[in-house]
C-alpha cells in the first residue's frame, strides 16, 4: 500500500512537470508567430490574463 501512494505521488507531479512542459513549449511556439497572427488570435490578452490567473492561484 505504501509503494502505491509513493508511485501516486511521482505520477502526480511527473503530470505536472509535463503540462508545465508542454505550457512552455505552447508559448514559446506562439510567441514565434507574426505579431499579426498573435493578435488575431489574441494571444496577448489571454497570455496575460492566463499569468494573472496563475500568480493568484500560488
Amino acid at each position: 500500500m505504501f509503494t502505491t501512494d509513493i508511485f501516486n505521488t511521482i505520477r502526480h507531479y511527473a503530470g505536472k512537470f509535463q503540462t508545465l512542459h508542454d505550457d512552455i513549449r505552447t508559448e514559446r511556439l506562439i510567441n514565434s508567430l507574426p505579431h499579426s497572427i498573435q493578435k488575431d488570435i489574441g494571444w496577448p490578452d489571454n497570455y496575460a490574463a492566463r499569468r494573472a490567473f496563475r500568480a493568484r492561484r500560488g
